[in-house]
C-alpha cells in the first residue's frame, strides 16, 4: 500500500506473485511504484497460504532490507503484514526487521 504524507492510501500495488511456498523479492522493485507516485510511506503485505502467519527468517530479512532502503529513499516503511485467511501478523508490532 502506498501512502501519502497523511498516511492516506494512494495505491495498492501487486509486486510479486510467488510460488506455492516462496517468492523471490528484489527490494528495488518494491519501491518502483512508490517512487513514481512520490509516496511518503508504504505498508508491505504478503500472504502465507498455509494459514500460518508466523514470520520466517526470510520475512524478517526482507523487512529489514525494505526498511533500510526506505530510509535512503525517504519513504517510511510503516509495517510488513503477513496475512492468512483468519489472522495476520504485524512485523512492526513484533519488532521484527524494524530498528528501535
Amino acid at each position: 500500500m502506498l501512502l501519502d504524507t497523511k498516511n492516506r492510501v494512494q495505491q495498492i500495488s501487486t509486486i510479486y506473485i510467488g510460488a506455492v511456498n516462496s517468492a523471490q523479492v528484489r527490494t528495488g522493485e518494491v519501491f518502483r511504484d512508490a517512487i513514481r507516485r512520490n509516496s511518503a510511506a508504504m505498508i508491505v503485505a504478503h500472504n502465507h497460504p498455509a494459514n500460518d502467519p508466523t514470520p520466517s527468517p526470510e520475512d524478517v530479512l526482507v523487512t529489514r532490507q525494505i526498511v533500510e532502503a526506505g530510509k535512503l529513499l525517504d519513504i517510511d516503511g510503516l509495517d510488513h503484514l503477513i496475512v492468512c485467511r483468519s489472522r495476520y501478523v504485524s512485523l512492526r508490532e513484533r519488532g521484527l526487521g524494524f530498528s528501535s
